[in-house]
């Protein structure tokens, strides 16, 4: 072999070398699959989860792919009101009669009786069959090392809101998931960032409330919301509201 031969071939050799050294990025869906389990998946698989958020009740049932999402109030006129949504549909009863109701109303009540459970017990449904992950890289927030992980909808079975864009903030070594930001397109659509604090443990299942921002700088509901933790950093984000579970229970369901 020539000594330009040999050149070349000791080139390739170093240039594979190189390629194999670097590392692939993480697998989103295993990220998810240590958060899920950290978070106390396994309890909620077979689980009744109750609670109570801004003056209503909420009931949580899930039994492996059923369930049973429950809400309970009373409405302005004193009126007992009790909605359910589940596999089989919605309806809604009050005073104990289940009450005709519209098309667009049957998808205006879906939606805040599949999101409030949905944000609740995240990140639990995040590998739902509808999900698409993808890996975005690392970020430091407050010092910490994270995981950004972006989360798509498809179509088929991902609900009314299945354009909505999320990016979860998954911490490095704890792989608890203390972020996240999500783009809606309801009510003229836009951005949110969510910090969790006031974390804490009942019955197996991690539990947080957030506080609920909002930067001008990301309006829309397209806008890039994986830079809310740069924004946060510099200090670009304004408190909107605080998102507060109260009252929360978790109860197995019985072998």
């Amino acid at each position: 072999m020539s000594s330009s031969s040999a050149a070349v071939l000791l080139a390739c050799c170093l240039v594979l070398a190189a390629c194999a050294a670097e590392e692939a990025p993480p697998d989103p869906h295993a990220l998810v699959e240590r958060a899920i389990a950290v978070h106390g998946g396994d309890v909620l698989r077979r689980a009744v989860v109750t609670f109570d958020f801004r003056g209503k009740h909420f009931i949580v049932t899930r039994d492996g792919g059923r369930f049973r999402y429950e809400r309970t109030y009373t409405d302005t006129t004193g009126a007992a009101v009790r909605e359910v949504l589940d596999n089989d549909g919605l309806f809604r009863e009050i005073d104990g009669v289940r009450v005709a109701m519209t098309d667009s109303a049957r998808s205006k009540l879906a939606t805040p009786l599949n999101s409030v459970p949905y944000f609740a017990l995240l990140p639990f449904n995040l590998n739902d069959p509808a999900v698409q992950k993808s890996y975005l890289g690392q970020a430091l927030l407050e010092g910490e090392p994270y995981h950004e992980i972006e989360v798509t909808f498809r179509q088929e079975g991902g609900g009314r809101d299945y354009e909505d864009r999320f990016v979860y903030w998954i911490h490095r070594d704890r792989y608890t998931m203390d972020y996240l930001a999500y783009g809606f397109h309801v009510d003229e659509g836009g951005t949110r960032f969510r910090q969790a604090f006031n974390v804490r443990t009942v019955g197996g299942v991690r539990f947080a409330d957030y506080y609920n921002y909002v930067s001008d700088s990301l309006p829309t509901p397209n806008a890039a919301i994986e830079r809310y933790d740069e924004l946060m950093q510099a200090g670009a984000v304004r408190l909107l509201s605080e998102i507060v579970l109260e009252n929360v229970s978790v109860r197995p369901l019985d072998s």
